[in-house]
């Protein structure tokens, strides 16, 4: 059962939690131009500001879902999902040719502050070794710490990855490895609208990502929600069934916190409309859930 206490946290008020994020810096003349040819992004953001983009294959599928800092005129921080960045910096370099810019990994770390306080807390912790970061999620008010040693701000609650998981979920935030792999399509995720400028120039994988859009987003699956009923907690990779028909996959399972519905994240067939009564179900056990469009708390 997860902590009540952290959730609440989170969820009212402010709550702090380390998370995993690989950091790559960009650093040299040419990174501005060189960035703008990789990332779906518009990387010509004013020094201090920060968005987020995608880094695509050739044939348009997903090797990162990155999140850019300008740090200065011809210098960029990338930021990824902890396990990730050594996948970008080989990207990146792979593609750097005659580019006078630099690209390696940096030894900063994360504390993440969720929760309607959030803003509140992250500008009065901001300093010259830290910078601050937006990190809203659907229905939920977030910034993060990042540096070499951002500290945790007096009074503000620590929490454990249990409860940081479950508000993730609700939000309908996908995760590297777990909702994003290089097998995504981006709109499956929904992470094209805050992630692709429609005005800028030529990038590696643009051509997919234009085919999608021409469509209307009209993609086999999406992510969804999933509220879970009574009953055993599936595993990630647990199939959703509806009627007689495998309609999908688990992807992230939060733990149970106690007064509230178990809940978790699967790509689902668009032929399900939200909400839908589904089984998950798994070797050794099955459970009801319903199908829910995503946040699952507004």
């Amino acid at each position: 059962m997860g902590d009540g206490a952290d959730y609440q946290a989170l969820r009212e008020d402010v709550g702090a939690v380390w998370l995993e994020r690989d950091f790559v810096a960009v650093d040299g003349p040419d990174a501005v131009s060189f960035l703008q040819g990789q990332l779906s992004q518009d990387v010509n953001v004013e020094v201090g500001a920060s968005a987020w983009a995608m880094v695509l294959q050739p044939q348009g599928k997903l090797d990162a879902f990155v999140r850019l800092w300008r740090q200065g005129e011809d210098r960029f921080v990338l930021d990824t999902d902890g396990g990730w960045g050594p996948a970008v910096v080989e990207r990146l370099n792979r593609f750097k040719l005659r580019v006078k810019a630099e690209v390696g990994p940096l030894a900063w770390k994360c504390l993440a502050l969720r929760g309607p306080r959030a803003h509140e807390v992250a500008g009065a912790a901001a300093s010259p070794g830290t910078v601050v970061l937006g990190a809203d999620w659907p229905g939920l008010a977030g910034a993060d710490l990042v540096g070499e040693g951002p500290e945790l701000p007096a009074g503000v609650r620590l929490c454990g990855p249990a409860a940081y998981q479950v508000a993730r979920i609700e939000a309908g935030v996908p995760e590297m490895g777990r909702e994003i792999d290089e097998s995504t399509i981006p709109a499956e995720a929904g992470i094209v609208e805050r992630s692709v400028s429609w005005t800028k120039g030529c990038y590696t994988g643009q051509e997919l990502v234009a085919r999608i859009d021409s469509r209307g987003g009209n993609v086999p699956r999406r992510l969804r929600g999933l509220v879970l009923g009574e009953g055993e907690v599936p595993p990630a990779g647990a199939r959703v069934v509806a009627g007689e028909k495998d309609v999908g996959r688990v992807t992230s399972v939060g733990e149970p916190i106690e007064g509230r519905a178990p809940v978790a994240l699967a790509y689902v067939g668009r032929a399900v409309e939200p909400p839908a009564d589904v089984t998950v179900t798994w070797d050794g056990g099955s459970v009801l859930a319903t199908v829910e469009p995503l946040p699952l708390v507004p």
